[in-house]
């Protein structure tokens, strides 16, 4: 491996770090404008293993705020336009590309038991619920939510400033949070352990128009609403720092005992 391509994360983290960074497995499920730039991230600080989980392809409307989304990459699947892209910044990363939908007929297919860290950043309410469940099962660690990162409602925000982490039941403000809490105390089906999550604190905004049919999947989301790429990439990048920092933070507690 070009050790000088990370270069600047081990000056920052130390070697030992660098090279626990560089054996974790991360599974992100959905590639949009947050999944997207959170595997960029990871791959840019130097992750080598991640499988990509998205089973749309790339459209014009993705343009806006999908890292791997060009005119040029239109129609092409979602994770391999998005893996092509993280082999041009690291060749020898080993990126799995997995054009599927989770849900919860498909949750066995994924093996997520065998990843040190698995990020949510999928749409569809009742797909998130079920993964929530499956991975704080599977990945009881840290209750500092270690192992297990999820995404709520990026769209309709505008303020990068009000961009936070909180635990799941402790986030406010949050209609998809709130909503996701509510399906569970009705159905009874609650997280095995306690997880952080990205969000937002600001109300979000109404859509001013109707959205583009434009060939994409939606998978049970209730609708289509506006986002934009500068709150997208902050959530996707904000998963990622949790990743590396939760890394980094295992290597700290090894040093000192």
């Amino acid at each position: 491996m070009n050790n000088d391509l990370f270069n600047r994360t081990e000056l920052l983290l130390g070697s030992e770090a660098m090279k626990r960074i560089q054996s974790k497995r991360v599974i992100i499920f959905g590639l949009g404008g947050v999944g997207s730039w959170c595997a960029e991230c990871l791959v840019r600080e130097g992750i080598m293993h991640i499988t990509l989980v998205d089973s749309d392809v790339v459209c014009i409307t993705n343009c806006n705020r999908q890292l791997m989304a060009t005119t040029k990459t239109i129609g092409e699947p979602k994770v391999e336009a998005l893996r092509e892209r993280l082999l041009e910044i690291n060749p020898e990363a080993d990126i799995v590309a997995l054009q599927k939908n989770y849900s919860k007929e498909t949750a066995n297919d994924f093996n997520i038991e065998t990843y040190d860290y698995i990020i949510d950043a999928i749409d569809s309410l009742k797909d998130k619920i079920s993964l929530i469940l499956q991975a704080t099962n599977c990945q009881k660690k840290s209750e500092q939510g270690g192992g297990f990162y999820s995404s709520m409602g990026a769209a309709l925000r505008i303020d990068p400033t009000k961009v936070r982490v909180s635990e799941f039941w402790k986030i406010k403000g949050d209609p998809l949070a709130a909503a996701m809490r509510s399906s569970m105390r009705k159905h009874k089906l609650f997280p095995a352990r306690k997880f952080l999550c990205v969000h937002s604190e600001e109300q979000p905004l109404p859509n001013l128009g109707i959205a583009l049919q434009d060939g994409s999947q939606t998978f049970n989301k209730v609708q289509t609403n506006g986002s934009l790429a500068h709150i997208t990439a902050i959530f996707g990048m904000t998963l990622a720092g949790l990743v590396i920092q939760d890394i980094n933070r295992q290597e700290n507690e090894k040093s000192a005992n």
